[in-house]
């Protein structure tokens, strides 16, 4: 579609494309088909975040979202940005900022001051003299935003000043707010006002209308175009209330959206009603309670952030990406997030694997890199996916989420010492292990790699997605088909694991072919990967065979599933913390010796939480605990350099001792979900948690405590059917001590110093 073309829909719809401006249509495909990060508009890093349901809403730390330029905050719901403009004024002065946080999840409060402010009248309203609480609550069951305002005159005379409230609504796709593809092909509505209610309505190409309604209770003063004005009189110590509700409506009945829902909904009762839904969230959850206050915060920001990214489809629960780039099902990452859970709450990993399941490719479909028994890569709804502009409907561009998801089905099976979930998807399983066998292995070499067919597919199909994540040492791209690293690894872990399945289930031979496969991939894998001047295996095999021979941190994963020779883990260890790799608030994507290193590129230099504990849990199951330890630290660390302990998706590679605090990466998603899940995972880690549901059995193995942690109790730990609290006290010199405070059921707890962690 040509560039003219789209130009000509903004300008009709109202709106100029200042993400793509002078950029053709050629450029704009390049960028989605190579793009280097999760999107190009301004900085999100301190974004105040909330979230319930599928909706969510990103605002600046004074509640704002700006009325102009390309911007990321705003209110969304199915991949559609509602509201991209919502504004606060004294007459036309902004505010100051006392105090912004978002502690639960789905709601936020923020804390503003007026700075010196003349009334109309001549008089001057001195700095902080007002002060303004501004409470907002999102509802996802109403699919609605509501905020309380509340005014208060701390001074001794009377104030007079017109409140402003200016809203924008445009509706666009999430794909255009990252400014990966031109603007939306329906039509925008003029805004109009019903009496009091504000409404915004766009006519979506693709057969639904989206509708915006804002009302106000009190009813504002005067309107002018999309600003509500209130004119605001306080006397002396007096206070004024203003509710503000912003509802969505999605439908295909253009007068269903038309008239919208006024109806005005306290924001003090939904946050009640979600006060007890966190509490029950945390109250079914494995607890972990200690006097380390940073660690108590970590866990409990995890859990919080957790909940805040549950989502809903087909009667499944998962843990949607991240906010606000992946509010979505991603087989990678609901994989990932549920896996590092399982300690604390394994059913939400039966139900994402049911849902995966349910979406396993069936065909061979160029446009969506869809194959049979391929499990998906990514799920989108808005209304470029529903007009096949992008093959995400859903996506199967991914070589990782197969294996991943036999990993996260054989490790849930080893929680709950139950076959059921294995039984019921048993002909999932085996189209999966089809699709590596032979889609995932095209040319037949024993590796499973990609290239990807799709038009508007990914260049790159592991979890380093980005079209420049995957070098050479000149700093070249790679070139497909790919193998990498990791993945060999996870088919490695995935017939290892779904074959002990098998013989439980009572098939010794389908269970020995596969662990003959898998030694197989591992002599081979450790001989053709493996770089030796390097001391570390090559990121990927490329075409023809030829290594991609830089230091990145893929390698560690390999060490998490297991396939490293033991002869070679330990200077796998060793390298991956030499100085050009560990920053020292974790381990880097890419030595920053190499060519391409880019300590603010999303996948060559940067330092991502999940990659981490993955990584710490390599180091772990190879007997490398001091590796572990200095690991386990730097993620803490960085934990409590951010805002309420939450550790964003990806943060930036620079060195620790240049700024004394981890740099924030400008678009990371927060809260992210295997972000989220990352301490939770180490901390099961060090801990040594190794489930054996199936024998009834808890083994500790060589557990430890975080380096800054005496003591700690896990409560409601569930394995099988059985339930515990443990108690973990530093003994003498690195021994920890266990007591088993309480079992319930039939469940022995095993303390084993020698033992191997997996």
């Amino acid at each position: 579609m040509a560039s003219r073309a789209a130009a000509q829909r903004a300008k009709t719809n109202g709106r100029t494309d200042t993400a793509h401006s002078g950029e053709d249509e050629h450029e704009r495909k390049q960028r989605v088909l190579t793009k280097g990060r999760a999107s190009i508009t301004r900085s999100i890093a301190d974004a105040l975040v909330i979230k319930d349901g599928d909706v969510f809403f990103l605002c600046r730390r004074d509640g704002s979202v700006g009325l102009q330029g390309p911007h990321g905050f705003g209110l969304y719901y199915h991949d559609c940005r509602y509201l991209n403009g919502y504004e606060l004024r004294f007459d036309e002065t902004e505010l100051d900022v006392l105090s912004a946080s978002a502690l639960d999840g789905f709601s936020a409060v923020i804390q503003l001051a007026n700075p010196d402010l003349r009334m109309a009248d001549g008089r001057l309203i001195q700095k902080e003299e007002i002060g303004l609480s501004w409470k907002r609550v999102v509802d996802g069951s109403d699919l609605a935003l509501h905020d309380l305002l509340i005014l208060e005159n701390y001074g001794l005379e009377g104030v007079a000043f017109d409140l402003r409230l200016g809203f924008g609504a445009g509706f666009e796709d999430v794909y255009e707010v990252r400014g990966l593809l031109p603007a939306q092909f329906g039509k925008l509505r003029r805004p109009r006002w019903n009496g009091d209610a504000l409404g915004f309505l766009y006519d979506g190409a693709d057969g639904l209308y989206r509708g915006l309604t804002v009302t106000f209770a009190p009813a504002p003063a005067t309107t002018e175009k999309t600003t509500a004005v209130f004119h605001v009189r306080l006397g002396p110590k007096e206070r004024q209330e203003i509710a503000v509700s912003l509802a969505i409506v999605e439908s295909s009945d253009r007068n269903e959206v038309r008239s919208g829902d006024d109806d005005r909904i306290e924001a003090g009762v939904v946050s009640r009603e979600m006060e007890r839904s966190v509490a029950d969230w945390l109250g079914d959850h494995t607890a972990v309670v200690s006097r380390n206050r940073s660690l108590v915060g970590i866990m409990d920001r995890s859990l919080r952030d957790l909940r805040a990214l549950r989502s809903s489809l087909r009667g499944k629960q998962f843990f949607a990406a991240g906010v606000p780039w992946f509010v979505t099902l991603f087989g990678r990452d609901s994989i990932v997030a549920a896996y590092e859970m399982l300690a604390s709450e394994p059913d939400i990993a039966a139900q994402t694997l049911r849902l995966l399941a349910s979406y396993q490719g069936q065909r061979v479909d160029a446009w969506k890199d869809e194959q049979p028994g391929k499990i998906l890569h990514e799920l989108r709804v808005g209304e470029l996916a529903r007009l096949n502009e992008i093959p995400h409907t859903p996506y199967y561009g991914t070589v990782d989420a197969t294996p991943l998801f036999l990993i996260l089905l054989a490790r849930h099976a080893a929680w709950t010492g139950s076959l059921d979930l294995f039984d019921e998807l048993r002909a999932n399983v085996e189209l999966a292990l089809v699709w590596i066998a032979d889609y995932g292995d095209g040319d037949g070499d024993g590796y499973v790699e990609y290239r990807s067919t799709s038009e508007k597919g990914l260049v790159n199909q592991g979890w380093k997605d980005s079209g420049d994540g995957i070098v050479n040492a000149d700093g070249s791209l790679a070139r497909p088909p790919i193998a990498l690293v990791e993945v060999q690894g996870y088919v490695y872990a995935a017939k290892r694991a779904i074959a002990g399945l098998y013989r439980r289930a009572g098939e010794g031979e389908r269970a020995a072919a596969l662990e003959r496969e898998a030694d197989d991939l591992r002599e081979r894998f450790n001989r053709d990967f493996w770089l030796k001047d390097d001391g570390i295996f090559a990121l990927a095999l490329q075409a023809k065979h030829e290594p991609c021979a830089v230091v990145s941190s893929n390698p560690g994963q390999a060490l998490w599933t297991g396939i490293v020779d033991c002869a070679k883990a330990k200077t796998t260890v060793d390298r991956l913390l030499a100085g050009d790799m560990f920053n020292g608030w974790g381990i880097r994507t890419l030595a920053s010796t190499e060519r391409a290193y880019n300590p603010t590129g999303y996948h060559l230099g940067t330092v991502w939480p999940h990659d981490n504990a993955l990584i710490a849990a390599g180091f772990r199951r190879y007997g490398f605990d001091d590796a572990f330890r200095r690991v386990l630290a730097a993620i803490g660390d960085a934990a409590t350099h951010f805002p309420n302990y939450r550790l964003p998706e990806v943060f930036s590679g620079f060195a620790r001792e240049e700024y004394g605090v981890p740099v924030r990466y400008p678009v990371a998603c927060h809260p992210q979900a295997w972000a989220a899940g990352a301490v939770p995972f180490m901390l099961a880690t060090a801990l040594g948690l190794q489930p054996e549901a199936f024998d009834r059995r808890l083994r500790l193995v060589r557990p430890m405590l975080p380096e800054t942690v005496d003591d700690l109790e896990v409560r409601r730990l569930r394995v099988g059917h059985g339930v515990a609290d443990l108690r973990f006290r530093r003994g003498a010199g690195e021994r920890v001590d266990v007591e088993i405070v309480r079992v319930d059921g039939d469940l022995d707890v095993i303390v084993d110093d020698d033992g191997e962690v997996v």
